[in-house]
């Protein structure tokens, strides 16, 4: 029933000392995931220019010298 907690005496110089937690690994399932999201946005990026190309060439109204 006697139970002594131990104390760890910590110097003033050791205050300030961190050890630098070690990065992430990166997974293959983070790196697929990155290499999906690159493919989407390049898609939509294509899209979107697609879309201004059509509207241009395609306008409504004609213009002066193809009437």
């Amino acid at each position: 029933m006697n139970e002594k907690k131990t104390i760890r005496v910590i110097k003033k110089d050791e205050r300030g000392r961190k050890e630098p937690a070690a990065p992430k690994p990166n997974t293959a399932r983070d790196m697929v995931q990155t290499v999906t999201n690159w493919v989407d946005e390049f898609k939509q990026r294509r899209r979107t220019e697609t879309a201004v190309a059509i509207k241009t060439f395609l306008s409504e109204t004609p213009r002066p010298n193809e009437a």
